[in-house]
């Protein structure tokens, strides 16, 4: 039977609410096998603490520096006090001293990852759920660690479960567009795609706009879309996600976690790498198809151009499809918990 699980992750507009999203799905996936989750934070925003708050999520606050030894002294002692099955860590700020401290304190760890970013891996543990995951980003890592790697553990919440048959039926041409830019998205890439998407010479076009609870420019993203009442929806806070994007022919997408929500939508898209830690995974995408990488350099052009050519193409959408839809079958936070399940190898050296 599982116990509680100790999840260590922080959210604000700087940093996103990414981690502490992807986390709510592990703890959901915790919940249903039978455990108890617990969300220490030390820093959050109202929009992320109502939402674990709905999910009935137990939170602690914790008055310290994030990633330093103070943090991980405090999270060992709740860890402790509530007799945690295992800790889990998710955020850049953590890093290997982080990690060693958590194991001095003969706790289980997992390490949530992205691009190989801690010196060296102490955890039990390394979970990287993007395509470009490799053990290759791990060559300093405890005799013991184990690495789970790629989509196959890609963690979606609840909401999508229902989904993993769904069938999308491709539009001879598109006109409907999703564009969804993460929780908080400080740097107003949303406004940008707006204006792209008003260059796009679609009859029909119809836009979805999502915005994050923790974003900062909700009353400016208001104005735009309200300018364009014919063309463009704001919603804002959606619990539907699975739905808008099954109602898509096209989402324009930040290059986060989301990218595997779509994917196992089979749902067509551009992705923008909105922080540079999400680059190497939107690249891969790019590379085999399962998506287009949108130039940076020349946003709103790229984008005008690259929504344009693949609502018009039938081909160009059912290819990208067919290949997004094969990385992501919708059980890597069950598979996730079956690793949390099984006996921890002590470790014996170094790699």
């Amino acid at each position: 039977m599982p116990e509680t699980l100790i999840i260590r992750a922080d959210a604000s507009v700087a940093i996103g609410t990414g981690h502490v999203m992807r986390c709510l799905a592990l703890a959901q996936a915790w919940e249903d096998a039978g455990g108890r989750c617990i969300f220490v934070m030390a820093e959050s925003t109202p929009a992320i603490g109502e939402r674990i708050s709905a999910e009935g999520f137990e939170i602690l606050t914790i008055d310290s520096e994030v990633g330093t030894g103070t943090d991980a002294q405090s999270v060992k002692k709740l860890a402790r006090d509530a007799d945690a099955a295992w800790v889990v860590v998710d955020g850049y700020r953590f890093g290997a001293e982080y990690q060693d401290l958590i194991k001095d304190g003969d706790l289980n760890l997992l390490f949530i990852d992205d691009n190989g970013h801690a010196r060296h891996y102490a955890a039990d543990l390394v979970l990287n759920q993007n395509i470009h995951a490799s053990s290759t980003l791990y060559p300093h890592r405890a005799s013991n660690t184990e690495l789970l790697l790629g989509p196959r553990y890609a963690l979606l919440r609840r909401e999508f479960a229902a989904w993993t048959s769904s069938k999308r039926e491709i539009a001879a041409v598109g006109r409907k567009v999703l564009v969804t830019m993460g929780g908080s998205d400080p740097a107003n890439v949303t406004e940008t795609v707006i204006h792209a998407l008003r260059e796009v010479a679609i009859n029909g076009l119809t836009v979805k706009v999502v915005v994050g609870g923790s974003s900062p420019h909700i009353e400016s993203i208001k104005r735009i879309t309200a300018q364009q009442t014919s063309r463009f929806e704001l919603l804002s806070s959606t619990n539907c996600m699975p739905e808008l994007m099954a109602w898509a022919d096209l989402a324009v997408s930040a290059a986060g976690s989301t990218c595997w929500e779509i994917c196992l939508l089979g749902l067509p898209a551009i992705v923008i790498p909105v922080a540079e830690n999400q680059r190497a995974a939107a690249v891969r995408l790019d590379a085999i198809g399962g998506a287009r990488l949108a130039d940076t350099e020349s946003i709103v052009d790229s984008l005008t151009e690259n929504v344009t050519d693949l609502l018009s193409s039938y081909e160009r959408r059912k290819r990208m499809s067919a290949v997004s839809r094969s990385l992501v079958d919708g059980l890597g936070s069950a598979r996730v918990v079956e690793s949390l399940l099984k006996p921890v190898a002590h470790a014996v050296g170094e790699n």
